[in-house]
């Protein structure tokens, strides 16, 4: 039976999990970068939070299937398996969660009228919780350069 030890030295050899994780820490950088670059300032929300451009979500899970694909065939099972992962995380990254950052943004107006005519305080909803076609199609073209980038 192998011990936690043993099973932490084979997670720091996993070529596929830090290509993975280095594909993560480069796409919110990017985002870090264009959010400073666009706001002329710096908000570290931008590093762990949801949304902007590139999709890290996207590029996460593209270079997760790829590197697997890289490793043991596209024609294998664990690809497919890795593969309708991605494409359901990026689902989710553009359709689901942009749809709710929509209802934040018509109920935030809401919220403002209330307001302003009764006095009312509550707390703002997040707005920015998916992404657009573009930051998608950004996320999955940087997640799978990165990968054949560090391969």
């Amino acid at each position: 039976m192998e011990t936690t030890k043993d099973l932490f030295l084979e997670l720091t050899r996993n070529k596929i999990f830090f290509i993975t994780l280095y594909t993560w820490l480069i796409t919110q950088t990017i985002k870090v970068i264009i959010g400073v670059i666009r706001e002329k300032k710096f908000n570290f929300r931008w590093f762990v939070g949801t949304g902007g451009m590139p999709s890290s979500h996207a590029a996460t899970v593209s270079a997760l299937a790829t590197c697997i694909g890289l490793s043991v065939g596209f024609d294998s099972a664990i690809f497919v398996l890795a593969l309708l992962f991605a494409i359901i995380v990026i689902f989710d990254a553009q359709g689901v969660r942009r749809a709710t950052g929509k209802q934040a943004e018509i109920l935030n107006k809401m919220l403002d009228d209330i307001y302003w005519k009764k006095h009312i305080q509550e707390d703002r909803l997040k707005e920015l919780l998916g992404h657009t076609p573009i930051e998608v199609l950004a996320g999955i073209v940087s997640g799978i350069t990165i990968v054949l980038l560090l391969w």
